[in-house]
């Protein structure tokens, strides 16, 4: 029987963090040892691997990127073939861990199918970051991703969120494009109790990371810009 190579989850920077500071030597070892990328953007994961000094000049190394929501292309068996002849690869997002709150978990259900090892590499996650660090609730909480762009969806996302929070204990994670950071604070501002706790974690692992929580009558009249810079939303009581 052949052997088949392994799938390796990478996570990249999420801020302006050294490898030194953020990632065991051994993902840089295993990363070397590799030829073949599944990547979300071509242009990042050069600028990754460059960082990481991979060895190979990138015409000796195949990035492959994953479909994204206007692709025609869908994730195949077909991507997996190198690896059922026993040549590894790695999976490689935008920032931080493949696959959460990012593209990949299609490729990896495929490997788990094919029999093909998944081996996920340390590195930073700024979902758990944000959490640990909020000083809410870490034994049950819930991920949602992205809430919803229509002012009224949006509201109605926010009290149904704050209801499980409280009503379980429950702490209440997601995110926002950049842009509209500082529409989604004045969002929750407006619409929680004002007993519901709040914290912003933004610009994690970066020299200008801000990490605050309050309720929400603390957060009134005294909210942060945090236009355009990456950020987790987490609310619990």
């Amino acid at each position: 029987m052949a052997v088949l190579g392994k799938l390796y989850l990478i996570p990249n920077f999420i801020g302006d963090e050294t490898i030194e500071t953020s990632f065991p030597s051994e993902n840089q070892n295993i990363i070397h040892s590799l030829r073949l990328f599944f990547v979300e953007r071509e242009k990042t994961s050069r600028s990754f691997l460059s960082k990481m000094k991979h060895p190979l000049s990138f015409n000796e190394i195949q990035l492959k990127e994953l479909p994204n929501k206007k692709s025609k292309t869908t994730v195949g068996y077909e991507w997996l073939q190198p690896l059922l002849k026993g040549q590894s690869a790695g999976l490689i997002s935008e920032a931080g861990m493949p696959a959460v709150a990012d593209p990949g978990e299609n490729l990896i259900l495929l490997a788990h199918e094919l029999g093909i090892e998944i081996k996920p590499l340390i590195g930073p996650s700024s979902i758990l970051l944000a959490l640990a660090a909020s000083g809410l609730n870490g034994e049950a909480f819930s991920f949602h991703g992205y809430l919803p762009i229509d002012k009224k969806e949006k509201t109605r996302q926010i009290k149904f969120l704050e209801g499980l929070s409280r009503n379980q204990n429950q702490t209440q994670i997601f995110m926002e494009t950049p842009y509209r950071n500082n529409q989604m604070i004045e969002d929750l501002v407006k619409v929680c109790s004002p007993s519901t706790k709040l914290c912003l974690a933004a610009n994690l692992n970066s020299a200008k990371s801000y990490i605050k929580t309050k309720t929400i009558a603390e957060w009134k009249g005294a909210t942060p810009n945090l236009n355009k810079v990456p950020c987790i939303f987490l609310i619990g009581n």
